[in-house]
């Protein structure tokens, strides 16, 4: 049975509260969070207790901890962690210094401890089956692939300006998702970004809407779509073409009633956000850390991985502001 301590106490860290009191392997131990009465909360919530994060990290008792608190805190919550014997999950990114970063991934090597980082969307079952099929040879190689990541409304701007960007806080997940799928990293990135859906987001030093086109040592391309703003709802889709075909994974809608009649063909709209879209997938990410840990066996997202992903986003920050392609070696 796995002892988790969760540090933060936010809609994210409710999320994880729900996958890990829903595995039979685990059970939440702790909760703890720098707004005290947040922790008590979501503890109570769970029928768990609030600690402090001190105190979770002391007790011999709690072997695993999962780290959603604020990104300014994850390098430093990891480090403290494996330093303290626990298995860690956290969340996405690692820092928002790739420097920081780095020096993270350094520091937890030193202990052996292991960590996985939740990228919840490679344990999407669409996304999942798209990457299986792929495996299968059953489109051959891949060629050129193309991701579509829509919000269906821009975060407050106050969330804005800590956020990293959207490179790193929100296109970090497709960066990710394009290394998952062409199982390797490109060699450049080429970044092109404004800020057309709240001039204010612009004005903060961040962009809202954004094309990244990724480019590889063998000639595959990949094309990532982001924007802020999706009057629809949450737009998640990825499309392979390949040497013998096309493998396409589509949104999950609210239903699927199709209406015909002499007006048109009419459908449901996209799940609104990634609450609704993506709970399996965050069930399933912890299944797989929770196995992996009673196992030993390799973790499926890893320390390393976050660092390639945060790479990416930094090499498109520069090319974004610089209007160049940036080589991935260069960062």
């Amino acid at each position: 049975m796995l002892n988790v301590g969760l540090i933060g106490a936010g809609r994210i860290a409710g999320v994880h509260a729900t996958a890990i009191t829903g595995h039979p392997d685990s059970q939440l131990a702790a909760v703890s969070d720098f707004i005290p009465e947040n922790a008590e909360k979501l503890a109570a919530q769970y029928g768990s207790v609030a600690r402090s994060t001190q105190d979770i990290l002391a007790d011999p008792a709690i072997n695993a901890v999962l780290i959603a608190s604020s990104t300014d805190t994850h390098s430093e919550f990891m480090e403290a962690a494996t330093a303290a014997g626990k298995v860690v999950l956290c969340e996405k990114p690692v820092d928002l210094s790739l420097e920081r970063a780095r020096a993270c991934q350094a520091t937890v090597a030193k202990t052996g401890q292991p960590v996985m980082i939740g990228f919840n969307r490679r344990f999407d079952p669409n996304f999942g089956a798209l990457k299986a099929a792929l495996d299968a040879g059953e489109i051959g190689k891949a060629e050129l692939l193309s991701i579509t990541s829509f919000d269906p409304a821009p975060p407050p701007l106050a969330y804005v300006k800590v956020s990293g960007g959207l490179y790193r806080d929100m296109m970090i997940h497709d960066f990710d998702m394009a290394n998952f799928i062409m199982g390797d990293l490109p060699v450049s990135v080429f970044a092109a970004g404004s800020s057309i859906v709240d001039p204010e987001i612009g004005a903060a030093g961040d962009v809202d809407t954004a094309v990244v086109t990724l480019t590889y040592a063998d000639g595959r391309v990949a094309v990532i779509k982001n924007s802020r703003r999706a009057v629809y709802g949450y737009d998640q889709r990825v499309e392979l073409l390949g040497s013998d075909g096309l493998l396409q994974a589509q949104n999950m809608l609210e239903n699927t009633v199709v209406k015909s009649n002499t007006h048109g063909v009419t459908g449901a709209k996209p799940t609104y956000f990634f609450l609704e879209r993506y709970m399996p997938a965050y069930a399933a990410e912890w299944a797989a850390f929770v196995n992996a840990v009673k196992t030993g066996g390799d973790l499926p997202v890893t320390l390393a991985d976050g660092v390639a992903a945060l790479t990416m986003a930094e090499a498109a920050t520069r090319s974004s502001q610089t209007g160049a392609p940036v080589r991935l070696d260069a960062v």
